[in-house]
């Protein structure tokens, strides 16, 4: 019986043949900490009795949520984070770079076939490029800075497989939300996605990255893309013979199996509050709009933004609605500078704000109060993420945001 991708990039880890159950323990190709975490992991490495790092040059410390400061006590953490930064001897430390998942592929720090863990749910996404990458708490994380080794077991793998032509106006997010929906937000807990298909081929890395990261909505423990030349471009390497043959193999055994027809999927929402909670925007056209979100690591690439300038070139953001873009990158905000797109999303009224996580985790402004509408294209719309209990959070591709900015009220691009 052949192997699933996740069985491949294990076996290889461990040296040994691996299946779906097996406990294993792994060692860590690269690790990534972000600044809410930082003060718990460091102290509890030190409760462990650790007095240096495994292997300084593989840890990653990102500021990114709390930046720039919105309440009194986030400095804590930069202060705690710079200490144990010089004390261990750390230099992979971004302070204002952008947001921790798009700079760890976009900063070279992950590459196709490696096994990755952060402190922080959506570390999923860097099976974009065919890592094995997933989140995990500060005790966990606190063991593999002393040990560079974690136990994990192997997930049983869902096989979704996309094949057709995206409809104009169809995202990968939207791709995403509708599997979310028909999975459950349980459906695939603990279980490794794979995906496949003629559509997922054409994806540029960047929708891919969308798909991998709102891949925990569903519980999945990863969710991974098989390695391509466009995976090599967007790492800069060439494939060796290892990440090519990372494919998983045709007789490969999945626990599910799900199949879609581009042509037939539309866009669609995740209404409040529940990421699971999808309907097509046709259904919700015309409810009202206080606020749009463009942005966080699942929609604040460059081709997200330009996405969104596209539909409000010429255009202004409806009279009364604030639309508030933050890049996830410093990179991508001077690419889109440079190509003209921030010009664009200036142009039309957008708010512009700092590349970080901003909005998606209530910081850094933009947060809303009792009885506001906010369209977002970030990865959660739980009760109180951005602002009181009593806001509605819907989860749209740059596409919809950006249609719904123009008109003041939920429309289809």
């Amino acid at each position: 019986m052949g192997h699933t991708m996740i069985e491949k990039i294990i076996g290889r880890n461990v040296k040994k043949e691996v299946r779906p159950g097996d406990i294993v323990t792994v060692n860590a190709d690269r690790v990534m900490i972000h600044d809410i975490f930082i003060p718990f992991v460091a102290e509890k490495f030190e409760e462990m009795g650790f007095s240096k790092l495994w292997d300084p040059d593989r840890v990653v410390l990102i500021y990114d949520h709390l930046v720039p400061a919105s309440q009194v006590d986030d400095t804590r953490h930069f202060r705690a984070g710079n200490d144990f930064a010089e004390k261990y001897g750390m230099k992979n430390v971004h302070r204002s770079d952008g947001i921790c998942h798009q700079l760890m592929t976009e900063a070279g720090y992950v590459k196709p076939g490696d096994i990755v863990f952060g402190t922080d749910s959506h570390t999923t996404t860097y099976g974009c490029v065919g890592a094995f990458s997933s989140g995990i708490g500060y005790t966990e994380m606190a063991g593999i800075l002393g040990t560079g080794q974690l136990w994990v077991r192997v997930p049983e793998t869902i096989k979704v497989t996309i094949n057709g032509n995206m409809p104009a106006g169809l995202m990968s997010k939207d791709i995403i939300l509708r599997l979310i929906g028909d999975l459950g937000a349980d459906g695939a807990t603990y279980k490794a996605l794979e995906f496949h298909g003629d559509t997922v081929e054409r994806m540029s890395v960047a929708s891919r990255m969308t798909m991998s990261n709102m891949a925990v909505e569903a519980g999945a423990k990863c969710a991974l893309f098989a390695p391509d030349e466009k995976t090599a471009e967007y790492c800069g390497i060439t494939l060796n013979g290892e990440q090519r043959s990372l494919e998983a193999d045709t007789d490969a055994s999945y626990a599910r199996e799900l199949v879609y027809k581009a042509e037939d999927l539309v866009p669609v929402l995740a209404c409040p509050s529940q990421v699971d909670n999808i309907r097509p925007v046709s259904d919700l056209a015309g409810t009202p709009v206080d606020q749009v979100f463009l942005g966080s690591c699942t929609n604040g690439r460059l081709e997200d933004l330009m996405a969104a300038a596209e539909i409000l070139k010429g255009k202004k953001v409806a009279p009364f609605v604030k639309l508030i873009v933050t890049p996830a990158s410093r990179k991508i905000f001077d690419a889109a500078i440079e190509n003209g797109t921030m010009q664009t999303l200036i142009d039309a009224g957008a708010i512009v704000t700092h590349p970080g996580c901003g909005l998606c985790c209530g910081r850094t402004g933009g947060i809303l109060t009792d009885g506001e509408r906010v369209v977002a294209t970030n990865n959660r719309n739980f009760l109180g993420r951005m602002g009181t209990s009593k806001v509605e959070i819907f989860l749209a591709s740059p596409k919809t945001a950006a249609a719904c900015a123009v008109s003041g009220r939920i429309a289809s691009a």
